[in-house]
């Protein structure tokens, strides 16, 4: 991903002249590509106050990052198999334009083409206020955050502890989606239809034994409902009285009665868990763009100096090392212009 400066600059209030300095001197060399970050005029203060507000924007700026980096990583999560392409759903607000309000954009697009939302952030109010608005939003979207975090992983768990119960053997998955109701005599006051697991290699003496394992059972009532490595899952219909004699003789012959009564109620009810989890995690999103949005606009305000003009330029920059003439970015006491480096490679 390309790199950013935010460069702010002396110029005029009404042209954009150190915009086209910077041009005139990064096109010879194709160094960057510049665009004009427009910062509306603050009610700055005094010197003094401005110099503890800085100090104040370095600790917030910090949080803001982390908190971008957060739902970032959060979006990676939720993906999960389509990681890759997690970069492509980080993702800003529009712009404030009326047609682009609910649009998703691009973060170098945000970048190069930034809008300062003057009715969230009047820029009539003093800047400690301003800014003190900016906190308190970032501060509400970590809690937004933390709250979609631990419902999407509380979603999570419970998928998994469903999708658990279709991956075991037949002792332990559940049954709900192998079963019919037409496997099952329903509605009888006296006859009960039993699920029977029995080892492969007994499949013929099964077969040969069921009928007679106990009175008043069913004749030609088994039916294999399906089998996995280890046995397979058979019916077998009887009267209710017999029912624990039938256990008794099952186990004797290494037949085990599987714990099951059809419920068709119940059955419908895990399904339907089922399809809503599965849709809600597709549905499950963080906000980035909201936390990218406010954190750009606390960066904006972090570049801002008292002593310099209104011009701000954003350079979108090929080679990071290069000396820019005219724009000297080497460590000495004192330079024209305010450098900031807006880092947007938040899965780095």
């Amino acid at each position: 991903m390309s790199e950013f400066w935010l460069i702010s600059a002396p110029g005029d209030r009404e042209n954009l002249q150190a915009l086209e300095r910077m041009n005139t001197v990064t096109s010879k060399s194709n160094l960057s590509y510049n665009t004009k970050f427009a910062i509306p005029d603050f009610k700055v203060g005094t010197l003094d106050s401005l110099v503890g507000l800085s100090d104040e924007l370095g600790k917030l700026d910090t949080f803001a990052e982390s908190l971008i980096r957060r739902m970032a990583q959060s979006v990676v999560e939720v993906m999960e198999d389509s990681k890759g392409k997690a970069q492509e759903h980080l993702l800003a607000n529009g712009g404030l334009k009326e047609k682009m309000k609910c649009l998703k954009i691009d973060l170098t697009s945000f970048v190069t083409h930034f809008e300062w939302d003057m009715a969230k952030y009047p820029a009539k109010q003093p800047l400690v206020s301003v800014v003190d608005t900016i906190a308190k939003q970032l501060a509400q979207i970590e809690t937004d955050l933390k709250s979609r975090t631990a419902a999407y992983n509380t979603l999570k768990t419970n998928l998994e502890n469903l999708e658990k119960k279709s991956m075991g053997n037949l002792f332990t998955r559940t049954l709900s989606d192998i079963v019919s109701k037409e496997d099952f005599v329903l509605g009888s006051e006296y006859l009960i239809t039993l699920l029977v697991i029995v080892p492969k290699p007994n499949y013929s003496q099964w077969q040969k034994t069921y009928e007679s394992l106990s009175d008043m059972v069913v004749p030609r009532s088994t039916k294999l409902i399906t089998e996995d490595k280890e046995g397979g899952l058979f019916t077998v219909t009887l009267f209710r009285k017999v029912i624990e004699d039938f256990k008794s003789k099952a186990r004797e012959n290494k037949f085990t009665v599987r714990e099951f009564y059809y419920d068709e109620k119940e059955i419908k009810r895990e399904r339907e868990e089922m399809a809503r989890l599965l849709s809600d995690k597709k549905q499950q999103y963080v906000r980035p763009p909201a936390a990218l949005a406010q954190g750009e606009l606390q960066r904006s305000l972090h570049c801002l100096d008292p002593h310099q003009g209104p011009e701000s330029v954003c350079g979108v920059c090929a080679q990071a090392s290069v000396e820019i003439p005219g724009l000297q970015l080497s460590n000495q006491d004192y330079f024209p212009y305010v450098y900031f480096h807006i880092d947007l490679s938040l899965l780095d």
